[in-house]
């Protein structure tokens, strides 16, 4: 499917090398206002024709939507799922979370518990990170050799193309934040009680780790942008332009798919509701 419109400027290109230097996580150059309080009106039309799109989905019951989110901590996975798809109908959208593999999974291949999650007919499932976990820690932490995640690599881009070849849109979307915005958001989350739970020591572990990070992240993007399973690269130092992007990407994307609701066979007018 031909990438068009407000997703072509932050798409990978299959074949084409990323590089986080030559890209601004703070640029806002797809916002048509002029000042941030502009944002809103804009962003309520976009989630309002979300909303029709989904509805469309979820009644039709012929196409699947897998959204696969990823971030360096901090980078806002969790409130972009929450702004851009508030207004979902909760019955056709679902999150699903990857943490550390259990033991349970560890004994099974890494795609193993990533299946059995994937959207059905009428669904859209978000991966709220998901099997590329299994690519990028693996590789930085060095938990296995690097032969394990140069294969997982390569499977990744045969498992996916499995789900688009079966009816599954597939959209790849990173969200990327800088340096020196992640360590305001981390201070932030120091210095409000409120939010220490969602600081994790390991943070700053991986924060040691950035540029190592950054070099997995290039790495696999790049290998694994595909015409079937598109990766998409967004500036997400400004939560709000971070949001427009997305619902913009997302909209793009289930226009294309030209859903309609499903044609009755029955006359209405022949139908007549008793006291």
């Amino acid at each position: 499917m031909p990438v068009t419109g407000a997703m072509e400027r932050y798409w990978v290109k299959p074949g084409s090398k990323l590089d986080f230097e030559k890209l601004d996580a703070g640029e806002k150059t797809l916002f048509s206002g002029a000042t941030k309080e502009e944002f809103a009106p804009q962003f309520n039309e976009l989630q309002d024709e979300l909303q029709d799109l989904q509805k469309r989905l979820y009644a039709q019951n012929k196409h699947r939507i897998l959204v696969v989110m990823q971030a360096m901590d901090t980078g806002g996975k969790d409130g972009c799922i929450k702004h851009v798809f508030s207004r979902i109908d909760p019955q056709g959208i679902h999150v699903r979370s990857f943490k550390k593999p259990s033991e349970e999974e560890m004994s099974y291949d890494f795609l193993w518990r990533v299946h059995s999650k994937v959207p059905h007919r009428g669904q859209l499932v978000i991966f709220n990170r998901s099997h590329y976990e299994d690519v990028i820690a693996v590789r930085v932490k060095k938990i296995f050799p690097d032969e394990v995640w140069k294969r997982r690599q390569r499977h990744i881009v045969e498992f996916e193309r499995m789900l688009a070849e079966e009816g599954t849109t597939i959209v790849k979307i990173f969200l990327h934040i800088s340096k020196g915005e992640q360590k305001r958001r981390l201070e932030s989350r120091l210095a409000d009680p409120s939010k220490h739970w969602k600081l994790n020591p390991d943070d700053l572990v991986d924060r040691a780790s950035w540029e190592e990070f950054m070099t997995a992240y290039e790495d696999v993007i790049s290998k694994t942008s595909t015409e079937f399973a598109p990766w998409y690269v967004v500036p997400a130092d400004r939560k709000w332009y971070r949001n427009l992007c997305v619902a913009r990407i997302m909209l793009d994307t289930l226009r294309k798919l030209e859903m309609e609701f499903p044609k009755i066979d029955w006359d209405p007018a022949t139908m007549k509701i008793e006291d």
